[in-house]
């Protein structure tokens, strides 16, 4: 497990939703440990393996679960207490559970209705921003998944929440509809809208989402940029990609290196691990002029979102 010292700090200083010290279980079963993190506008990448307790941080900041210990506030108030803070935030669950029998803008339409919203073309604007007004009138037991989650975030949006949190929101959707929810949550972030999205499609995740909250095990393994927190972790090697006019020589040199602790000469370039990249990457153009050897390609292989994921949750 890494440690979230030096790091964008588990918590952000405009937090809208505060989680301290919160402990959930069932029976003997322990979903959250002393969990403690925040998030803020923006969209915010909840990552983590099935069973990490991702599910239950989000109902518990959204007021359906109690913590056992420990404390959840949304916008300045306990979310289970607070009637004005409860019409304030919405959550599209992961479940698939939709009345089959109702249409799109009749689901649309309820909660609206459910939710006391009076401006009368928020259910038509809602639908639009999911992109379902032409099939708005089929029944949802005829949509596919994806059409079924964009009829779910479209029921959220009509209430016009400041706190919008979206457990597997793009699983089922074609690669156009992934684009266009990601778009769709991107703009509500940038309008200032706290955005939770919680995904196992962690490309996407890096696209979507700026600062990333990581939780292994029901504790907070990880906050911040994904670069940031692999960048923390020291104790483990770095894999880098290196490709020459001559890869032979540079792998050769290479070895000689205080900062690289292995390296592969393959096909497709030199592969090398190192303990500290910062300094590599001051050593490679030195020893690239004394080698008489020109890089043509630096790569780190690990700095992507799903190698930090793994890192995190090999532990």
């Amino acid at each position: 497990m890494t440690t979230t010292e030096g790091l964008d700090p588990a918590f952000v200083d405009d937090a809208t939703v505060v989680v301290d010290d919160v402990s959930v279980w069932f029976g003997q079963k322990v979903a959250l440990s002393e969990l403690s993190c925040s998030f803020g506008p923006g969209v915010t990448g909840l990552l983590g393996p099935n069973g990490a307790g991702k599910t239950t941080l989000m109902r518990a900041m959204c007021g359906l679960i109690p913590p056992r210990r420990g404390h959840v506030t949304v916008l300045g108030h306990d979310p289970r207490g607070h009637r004005d803070v409860q019409s304030r935030v919405a959550l599209v669950p992961e479940e698939d559970a939709v009345p089959e029998a109702l249409t799109a803008r009749q689901l649309v339409r309820y909660q609206a209705t459910l939710n006391g919203v009076t401006d009368a073309d928020a259910v038509e604007r809602s639908l639009a921003e999911v992109s379902l007004t032409d099939v708005a009138d089929r029944r949802l037991g005829g949509f596919s998944k994806g059409m079924r989650q964009r009829a779910k975030v479209a029921a959220a949006l009509v209430t016009d929440p400041e706190v919008l949190v979206l457990d597997e929101p793009l699983n089922g959707a074609d690669p156009v509809q992934r684009v266009a929810l990601i778009e769709l949550f991107q703009a509500l972030g940038a309008a200032g809208r706290t955005v939770v999205v919680s995904s196992h499609v962690l490309h996407e995740v890096e696209r979507l989402a700026a600062r990333v909250i990581v939780v292994v095990h029901g504790r907070l393994a990880a906050a911040g940029g994904h670069r940031a927190i692999r960048d923390a972790m020291a104790d483990r090697p770095r894999r880098v990609l290196l490709r020459s006019d001559d890869d032979r020589r540079l792998a050769t040199g290479l070895l000689g290196l205080d900062q690289v602790v292995a390296v592969e000469l393959a096909e497709a370039g030199v592969t090398i691990s190192t303990g500290n990249a910062g300094e590599l990457a001051l050593a490679l153009p030195r020893l690239s002029r004394q080698l008489d050897v020109r890089l043509r390609e630096v790569r780190a292989l690990d700095a992507s979102l799903d190698s930090v994921f793994a890192d995190l949750t090999s532990r």
